[in-house]
Formats: structure tokens, sequence, C-alpha cells
């Protein structure tokens, strides 16, 4: 697994809004979602430099439910802060699924793990520079690991992953 940063904690606010954004369809939470992002990216990086920010799909029939992808609407606004800021940012959609996986929730790690196994594809793409993961949530690590995993055979340096919230299971505190 690539090295994890979260913004924070599942619980609390950040859950809520989380939640709020993803399963009730307050969209208009992706741009204050995806600043935060963009905060979590700078401070992992550091310094300067061009960043691309690969997000992890969500299923087809999520995002048919749905009518958007959360983590790829994320993505395009954690660029855009970032880009704000003077730092070159791209979103690279070239994750995609290989084929079909249950629903994570309920499952336990090796359950996530073994549903997970393979499960992405790398779509035709640039994958230059410092490439990060993205995602919402980090519960066992599964998604990140399968999808930095693909991304590497493809030939992509995966510099780290980025999440909004870490269950307590995956948290560490940082060390200031």
């Amino acid at each position: 697994m690539p090295q994890a940063w979260s913004a924070g904690l599942y619980e609390g606010e950040l859950r809520r809004m989380i939640l709020a954004y993803k399963e009730r369809g307050l969209t208009a939470l992706a741009a204050p979602l995806g600043l935060c992002l963009a905060q979590v990216v700078a401070v992992a990086l550091g310094g300067a430099g061009a960043v691309r920010l690969v997000p992890v799909p969500s299923a087809r029939s999520s995002t048919r439910r749905r009518g958007y992808d959360p983590v790829a609407r994320l993505a395009a606004h954690a660029a855009r802060g970032l880009r704000r800021q003077g730092r070159p940012a791209v979103v690279s959609p070239v994750l995609a699924h290989r084929r079909r996986v249950a629903d994570q929730a309920g499952l336990s790690a090796a359950g996530r793990a073994g549903n997970l196994s393979g499960a992405f594809r790398v779509a035709p793409g640039e994958l230059s520079g410092a490439v990060v993961v993205v995602d919402d949530v980090v519960t066992t690590g599964a998604t990140l690991t399968e999808a930095a995993v693909a991304l590497e055979r493809a030939g992509a340096h995966v510099r780290i992953a980025v999440t909004l919230a870490a269950t307590r299971r995956t948290w560490v505190k940082p060390q200031m």
C-alpha cells in the first residue's frame, strides 16, 4: 500500500459530510471536500511539482444510481484547488473496474482484499509525474493497495494515496 494521508477520522462532522455528499446527493459539498483533499496533497507532498490525481472509480452501478462518480468529482475540485495554489495538477481517470466487485461494507480485511484482488485495470492515459491515488475513505487499505498495484504495473510511480477520512483501524496520529 502506498503511504496514505487522510484529513481526519471517519467520524463526527467529517463522516456526516461524506455521507451527505455520497449517499444523499448533496453535491455542493464536493467543492469544500475537494479543497480539503487539495490541502492533504499539498501537505503530504510538500514543495512544488506537478501532481497527477488518479481517482479510485466507483462501481458502475453506484455511478448510475447517483448520477455521478463522487471520487472523480472530488479529485477535480482538488486539482482546481492545487492549481489555485500555484501547483500544476491534473486528474487522470485511468483506473477502471476489470470485473464486478461486491460492496465492501461489512467485509473483513481479508474479505476486502480478496474482493478487490486484481479488480482494477488501467486505461491508456498519461501516468507521468507524481501520481496520487485519491479515494474518499480508507478502512483497511485494500482499495488503495489494489489501485496502486494496477498503476505501478502500468508504469506509474505512485507517490502517495490521499483520502478525506480514515477509520480508526487505519488512522495514525501525525507526529509533530
